[in-house]
């Protein structure tokens, strides 16, 4: 026979049940591997109030969490390594771009003339990791002058809507520089397979 206390409860199942309904009330707010998701959340809610406050870290995590919850998200797969020198000349290639982009933005928004022509570009990636495929569109959309329209996630395609591109030169060059940061991302942080695929 169970062990029963006076009250005709059983004690093993009175305190066995106490710390598993703890455990899954923390697991429903957050989950290990779910921690890089979290935090990316976070970082990009802070990127779009543009503010690094206290009080946008805190709004930051309740949305994330809302949207963890609420939203479904296909879970994410990492290659489970990282280079250090790929991350580096990922980081500096991307505030090059980043400054040498406001400057020309700024010299087409003030100089005389008609409005920069503007194009639609279709820049077929070689990886077929979503994180890699979501971060070369996030670091294009960072950039003046160049927004991603759609993500074509089957065919690893992004449209980008790109401003300044009257010929065929600078169209090419985007998707060079495009093709440039997946490169140097898939090296940083991709599989030994994407990396031997590579273009």
């Amino acid at each position: 026979m169970s062990p029963r206390s006076e009250g005709g409860g059983v004690r093993g199942d009175a305190r066995g049940d106490a710390n598993p309904r703890a455990g899954r009330r923390l697991e429903w707010i957050v989950r290990l591997h779910e921690l890089p998701l979290l935090v990316g959340l976070v970082v990009l809610w802070m990127m779009l109030w543009q503010e690094i406050s206290p009080m946008s870290l805190v709004s930051g995590i309740v949305v994330a969490i809302f949207v963890m919850r609420v939203f479904y998200l296909p879970p994410v797969e990492l290659a489970g390594r990282f280079n250090p020198w790929y991350a580096l000349r990922f980081l500096g290639y991307f505030l090059w771009n980043l400054s040498k982009a406001s400057w020309e933005v700024a010299w087409l928004a003030v100089k005389p003339g008609p409005p920069p022509a503007t194009s639609i570009i279709a820049v077929r990636l070689t990886t077929r990791s979503d994180f890699i495929i979501t971060a070369v569109g996030l670091t294009i959309s960072l950039i003046p002058g160049s927004l991603v329209a759609e993500v074509d996630r089957f065919a690893s395609t992004l449209y980008l809507h790109v401003l300044g591109t009257p010929t065929q030169k600078e169209i090419t060059a985007m998707r060079r520089d495009v093709r440039h940061l997946e490169y140097l991302l898939v090296h940083a942080v991709g599989s030994r397979e994407e990396i031997r695929g590579l273009k």
